[in-house]
């Protein structure tokens, strides 16, 4: 792992909390973006090396619609940049780390992606995130 790349936020109201999170932060939101596959709309926020990631539900029955039923708003996950992300799911799996894919899949910000069950990460969901090269 190379670097925490990002912390995800699960909110209600991604349009109410990208003002909030613009004025806490002191930093405009330089993206929004959809994943459909997931049914969430997000917004990122950069503040030096640290990136901000608020997760908004899309659709009814989405992921972040059900960890908001569940958890209520706050941290949702913590993204760890990857340099090789097959090599890096390989090495976790064999350590005994449950993986909630077997092939990383097309996120935001321009990602591969890959999440740890957080059964096997003390309850922390983990993302692996991988830039795509163009």
């Amino acid at each position: 792992m190379i670097k925490l790349e990002h912390i995800g936020i699960a909110v209600k109201d991604l349009e109410q909390s990208i003002p909030l999170f613009e004025t806490l932060l002191n930093t405009p939101c330089y993206k929004t973006e959809i994943v459909e596959s997931e049914q969430v709309a997000t917004a990122f926020f950069q503040k030096g090396e640290s990136k901000i990631e608020l997760l908004g539900n899309l659709a009814a029955g989405g992921v972040i619609e059900k960890y908001l039923e569940k958890k209520g708003e706050g941290i949702h996950h913590l993204a760890f940049a990857v340099s090789d992300i097959r090599a890096e799911m390989t090495r976790l799996a064999a350590a005994g780390f449950q993986l909630l894919q077997t092939e990383p899949k097309r996120g935001a910000d321009n990602k591969w992606v890959c999440f740890l069950h957080p059964k096997t990460t003390n309850g922390v969901l983990i993302e692996l995130c991988q830039e795509i090269a163009d």
